[in-house]
């Protein structure tokens, strides 16, 4: 209303601001009237550690904050919502999904899940990255890094995950699922005579559903977000101590929300 009675100023027609409000049957104190409620404000010492770390770690949300603070989720939303420093959500598809048991487990080695990553390292160019968790604690249980993508790779990754979980490359002591999409590497007869020899089933995904694998998928794009993305690797010895940082951070220290804000070791703990 005010801005329309200086328009009308410029142009030369005077009119009243209670003419103004007659005209659009509008009270005069909605015209008048100015918000005496003060902008809220953040506590420097509730913000000062919610900022470090973010700065540190940038693609951490606010519950995970919170969780490492030991501070109240809903004072850390609030600071967050104040202050601008929301994770920004990706977009969500509307690609049709197929019916599918999702790769979920309802008890610890009931269910793994493997996959293969490519992981940039400078002078050694592209490397291949393959991951075995627990689809039950999200535990990371074995990884390896290498310049070949062969079945090597994933199969050294595998047995890493026996001796983590069993304490040695013995047979499982009750047979358990491992799933994985249909790539050359997880078909190979190599790495099928691998997995029936301690005592495993394979598990594949319907080709070109990358979704019912979403487990693993889902540590692959943690992993990339916050640890290979924020780092510029020379060489494989370079990424591979960076990365078996961070796996240790995501297996030790990192909560999850999925698990109730525990850590995957917590899980596992609660679960044996």
């Amino acid at each position: 209303m005010v801005s329309l009675r200086q328009g009308l100023l410029a142009e030369g027609v005077r009119v009243s601001m209670a003419q103004l409000c007659r005209w659009f049957e509008q009270p005069r104190r909605t015209v008048y009237y100015k918000p005496v409620k003060c902008p809220p404000k953040v506590r420097p010492e509730l913000a000062g550690p919610i900022k470090a770390m973010i700065e540190s770690e940038p693609s951490f949300g606010y519950r995970t904050v919170a969780s490492l603070l030991g501070m109240n989720k809903n004072t850390v939303q609030r600071v967050f919502q104040q202050m601008g420093w929301q994770v920004r959500k990706r977009a969500v598809g509307h690609r049709p999904r197929v019916q599918a048991l999702p790769s979920v487990a309802g008890q610890a080695n009931e269910r793994w899940a493997t996959d293969l990553c490519r992981v940039w390292a400078g002078r050694d160019g592209w490397l291949s990255l393959a991951l075995v968790i627990d689809c039950h604690t999200r535990e990371l249980l074995g990884w390896q890094l290498s310049r070949s993508g062969k079945a090597t790779t994933a199969a050294s990754a595998l047995e890493q995950a026996l001796i983590a979980r069993f304490g040695s490359l013995a047979p499982a002591p009750k047979p358990f699922l491992l799933r994985s999409d249909n790539g050359l590497v997880f078909t190979s007869r190599a790495y099928t005579r691998l997995v029936r020899s301690y005592g495993l089933r394979q598990e594949f995904i319907t080709p070109h559903c990358p979704q019912q694998n979403g487990m693993v998928e889902r540590v692959i794009r943690t992993l990339k977000e916050q640890c290979i993305s924020r780092h510029r690797f020379e060489s494989l010895p370079h990424a591979s101590r960076v990365i078996s940082d961070w796996i240790q951070f995501y297996n030790h220290r990192r909560p999850h929300q999925a698990l109730g804000m525990k850590t995957p070791a917590e899980a596992y703990a609660l679960a044996a």
